[in-house]
């Protein structure tokens, strides 16, 4: 199993959920890119939050400015090249965590969900709930649809009013599954593993 973590927009807790996933298929992990934090990168977190057994593949762009990953690689003249990416070779699972949303740009002319279309994964989007959640919601599940990418899981990350619930749930197709996680007010190890533990039945 390899699956795409992506998210409706920024500070949606891919992160998190990726570690969650992560966790409870026992997989390795990768972040093709990452922006700014380099000292406390999402890679670091998982280790934290999931632990030293697991298997974490190097990223293939590091990047210094906490930005948009097209801006922070003109800062350091790079152009990010969608053939520089290759899946870690591995016979574990592999949980992959994208960098904010499906159209974020890489570089002038592609965006994450190309990368996503070359990789030729499957998605798990996730999605918390704020004003405006419902639209960026479905424009990413539009985005999906038109490139034929198939989207497994929709991750309902935190609580939702039932109307928005419902009108998401309404407008995904009938195969995708969804993953409700509760929310993590303190995102430590413990946490992590008490959430992974109420996850039951996800193939």
């Amino acid at each position: 199993m390899k699956l795409f973590v992506t998210g409706i927009g920024t500070e949606v807790g891919k992160t998190v959920c990726s570690a969650i996933l992560t966790k409870y298929f026992n997989t390795d992990y990768w972040k093709p890119i990452q922006s700014g934090d380099l000292h406390f990168s999402d890679s670091m977190k998982i280790q934290d939050w999931v632990g030293e057994n697991i298997v974490i593949h190097p990223e293939t762009y590091r990047l210094q400015l906490a930005a948009s990953p097209h801006q922070s690689a003109k800062e350091e003249g790079i152009t990010i090249d969608l053939n520089e990416f290759k899946l870690p070779e591995t016979q574990n699972n592999l949980i992959i965590e994208g960098a904010g949303g499906l159209m974020v740009p890489l570089n002038n002319k592609e965006f994450i969900i190309d990368l996503i279309e070359k990789l030729q994964l499957p998605v798990a989007l996730v999605v918390r709930n704020y004003l405006g959640c419902i639209n960026h919601t479905l424009l990413s599940i539009m985005a999906l649809n038109q490139k034929k990418i198939n989207l497994k899981y929709l991750i309902l990350n935190g609580t939702f009013p039932s109307d928005t619930e419902r009108i998401i749930c309404e407008n995904i197709q009938p195969e995708t599954e969804i993953i409700r996680i509760p929310d993590i007010e303190n995102i430590t190890k413990e946490n992590i593993e008490k959430s992974t533990k109420q996850l039951t039945n996800l193939e």
